[in-house]
């Protein structure tokens, strides 16, 4: 018995060794390479030279697994091997006989798993073929590399006898998901130790023995043909000859032997299985398929090349939920982390990951379960919704998407016709958002003595210097007129007022009252004064009047900016939006238009050659006004986040700043905070909308399931539950036709 390993990069070296041995005479070629040598066969069969192939022990491991997965309706499967040898024998196995999109492994590593993380699609299942000791290592990297987390799509293939052993069977399983496990059954090992019932011994090399056991057959099978008087003579060939074919003995003499070699596996206890086509004898090898569920190992099914997938009694093989990489960016009340009412942290479930909340999460957890998937979510790496680049990429959610990093991508997502380039949207889940504008409601500041600046200072310093100059001219006068009832007995003989300094002020200061200063002075002069002082008493308290209902009125029914326009020609609130938002390429794009349109006014005034009367218009026709708020925003800048917008629209108790965005999102803020107040009409409304890559099957499937959702009203619950105005019921509302209370006589 002569070896000689074939080097399939170097195949006519290899096939001249073969020459070389056959050129000395042979009686039999036996061919163990991975997928037969077409070359070797036809050259043997041209020669008469008896031919046999036979598969490797990897193969109904390979078989197995590969019937399980097609059963399963697997599409994309990651296949680790511990073996390279292995690895090389099932891989060009399965390129001629799998349907199954696979990526296949050698060993596992922190780069292997990065590059097995980052790959799209993800693989639908994972299978390790190992003996038990390599398990014990390339399942724990899995582990610790964060691969194991779904339940039922991890297959372990042990290629020995050992798996009792292995760790997580022998009691110390601490996942929480469901494991293929994959062995030979140990009827096909009493089999190979010729034993009807045995204990399999678990040091026994399966390969190995099968292989012994093919050399028996062989061998036997040749002194059977030599006793039945069939001379079986080595057989010399040149390679150099071409065209020699085989005589009618040889013929015979290898039919002979085929003939007999059928006979004789029927001996062997159905160890082997013979395809005559093929020339090839291979395992009637029999693989238990079962499930490892906690500490439970219970049988599902076995597997025979004849037969194929056996279920065990009552059980069934499910195909396990499909599994999605679905996008999403933060933006309220859609998608946000959920928080820690105490501290405010981020709440992590037990697996360490981020706990999100909001419209949008509840809507993809109702999905997968009437769709029946598993998901992840992931995060952009820029955390946006993303914004096309000059190079025609995009960032952000939208750049996942297109480049197959996520598979769905679902939040507050807009439907236009530039991201339709790259993307495609089912049907809209949500009614027509847009853009709104939200301010604070004025804070008004109360103060008793808020209604002296009705007159600015200068006045009030002006009456109280004309009350003190009057009373004093009053005392003055009284005290040396010689007019005066004091100095002028005689013509006033009865008591009458005597009009000290203390009396002139206080004649001054009731002057001011409906009821008036009392007795006046008796002097010509004296009541000139008081005359004069009178009416200017007179139009002070007029104006006083006047003035403060007016200012009180004005206050009160003082209007903030009503729409967009406004807010454009006014120049005493300030307004923002968020960098590289949609609402902020809005106003760009806006701004753009607007350029356009004009350079093309331009053109036709100016190159017009019919008569210029038709363009004479005293106001250019078309309005730069989002030319001009794009001017105020770039001035006042762009907020980095949503919760920073709504917080200087908050700190401006003045109601001097304004915050331009999604409409859906400022609703909701609304909705919970008494201080905010919605501005006008929603403008550029667009509906929110599902996207999936271009081409992705699922759009359809989840366009038939929106619609189901929105004949049962689903989406009127989440609104209902997310933009719930209840907590409106404690706003203090101020009723403007109320009473005069102490507080409204300082505002």
């Amino acid at each position: 018995m002569i070896a000689i390993r074939v080097d399939r990069e170097n195949s006519k070296e290899s096939f001249q060794k073969v020459c070389s041995v056959v050129f000395n005479g042979v009686t039999i070629i036996l061919d163990t390479t991975y997928t037969g040598w077409d070359k070797i066969r036809s050259y043997a069969l041209q020669n008469g030279i008896i031919y046999v192939r036979s598969s490797g022990s990897i193969i109904p491991y390979v078989n197995a697994v590969d019937d399980l997965l097609l059963k399963k309706n697997a599409t994309d499967v990651a296949l680790i091997f511990g073996n390279e040898e292995e690895l090389n024998h099932s891989l060009y196995y399965l390129i001629g006989n799998s349907i199954i999109r696979l990526v296949v492994i050698d060993e596992l590593s922190d780069l292997t798993i990065t590059k097995i993380r980052t790959m799209r699609p993800s693989p639908s299942y994972y299978v390790i073929y190992a003996s038990t000791d390599k398990m014990e290592i390339l399942f724990r990297t899995a582990i610790h590399g964060g691969l194991v987390k779904r339940d039922a799509i991890w297959n372990l293939v042990f290629t020995d006898m050992d798996y009792k052993k292995f760790s997580l069977i022998a009691g110390k399983n601490d996942l929480n998901v469901t494991v293929g496990i994959l062995s030979m059954s140990s009827e096909y090992c009493c089999r190979l130790v010729t034993e009807t019932y045995c204990t399999c011994p678990s040091d026994i090399q399966i390969g190995a023995k099968y292989l012994q056991k093919l050399m028996f057959l062989l061998m036997s099978t040749v002194i059977q043909i030599q006793e039945s008087g069939i001379n079986l003579e080595p057989i010399k060939a040149n390679c150099q000859k071409n065209g020699v074919l085989a005589s009618a003995d040889n013929n015979i003499t290898v039919n002979a032997f085929i003939s007999a070699l059928r006979d004789k596996i029927e001996d062997y206890n159905g160890i082997f299985l013979y395809r005559e086509d093929q020339y090839l004898i291979s395992y009637r090898a029999i693989i238990d398929i079962e499930l490892l569920d906690g500490k439970n190992l219970e049988p599902l099914a076995n597997w025979t090349k004849r037969n194929g997938i056996v279920e065990a009694a009552g059980k069934e093989i499910k195909p396990s939920k499909r599994y999605f990489r679905v996008g999403t960016a933060e933006a309220l009340p859609w998608s946000t982390i959920k928080k820690n009412p105490e501290t405010g942290e981020p709440m992590k479930d037990s697996e360490g990951n981020i706990i999100w909340e909001g419209y949008c999460i509840d809507f993809i957890e109702t999905l997968s379960i009437k769709m029946n998937f598993d998901y992840d979510l992931i995060i952009p790496a820029d955390k946006t919704f993303g914004e096309k680049l000059s190079n025609g990429k995009w960032t952000g959610l939208i750049g996942d998407l297109a480049r197959g990093e996520t598979d769905i991508a679902i939040g507050a997502l807009t439907m236009t016709s530039e991201r339709e380039e790259v993307i495609d949207f089912v049907a809209p889940y949500f009614e027509q958002s847009g853009i709104l504008i939200v301010m604070r409601k004025p804070v008004r500041k109360t103060s008793l003595f808020k209604f002296m600046t009705v007159l600015r200072v200068e006045v009030w310093l002006s009456i109280v210097g004309a009350l003190t100059l009057t009373a004093i001219m009053i005392w003055l006068l009284d005290k040396y007129s010689p007019y005066s009832a004091k100095n002028n007995k005689k013509n006033y003989p009865y008591p009458c007022r005597e009009f000290t300094l203390k009396e002139s002020f206080w004649f001054a200061l009731t002057s001011f009252t409906p009821q008036g200063g009392g007795e006046a002075p008796k002097a010509l002069s004296s009541r000139t004064l008081v005359a004069a002082y009178w009416l200017f008493v007179v139009l002070m308290l007029a104006t006083f009047t006047a003035n403060l209902a007016a200012f009180l009125t004005v206050e009160r029914l003082q209007a903030q900016v009503q729409s967009l326009e406004q807010l454009a020609r006014q120049s005493r609130i300030n307004y923002t939006v968020v960098a590289k938002s949609p609402t902020h390429q809005y106003f760009i794009n806006m701004k753009n238009a607007e350029e356009k349109l004009y350079n093309v006014w331009k053109e036709i005034t100016l190159n017009s050659t019919s008569d210029q009367v038709e363009y004479r218009v005293w106001d250019y026709p078309i309005k730069e006004q989002y030319g001009h708020i794009l001017q105020s925003i770039t001035a006042v800048g762009p907020v980095r986040n949503v919760a920073e917008g709504f917080q200087k629209v908050i700190a401006s108790e003045e109601a001097e700043f304004a915050f331009i965005h999604d409409s859906s999102e400022i609703k909701y803020e609304v909705s919970r905070n008494c201080n905010l107040t919605e501005i006008g009409e929603t403008f550029a409304e667009q509906p929110y909308a599902v996207a999936v890559q271009q081409g992705s099957h699922l759009q359809e499937e989840i366009s038939r399931n929106i619609l189901e959702l929105q004949r049962n009203r689903y989406f009127e619950s989440l609104t209902a539950k997310y933009w719930n105005s209840s907590l409106k019921g404690k706003c203090a509302v101020a009723d403007e036709n109320e009473g005069i209370t102490l507080e409204s006589l300082g505002k």
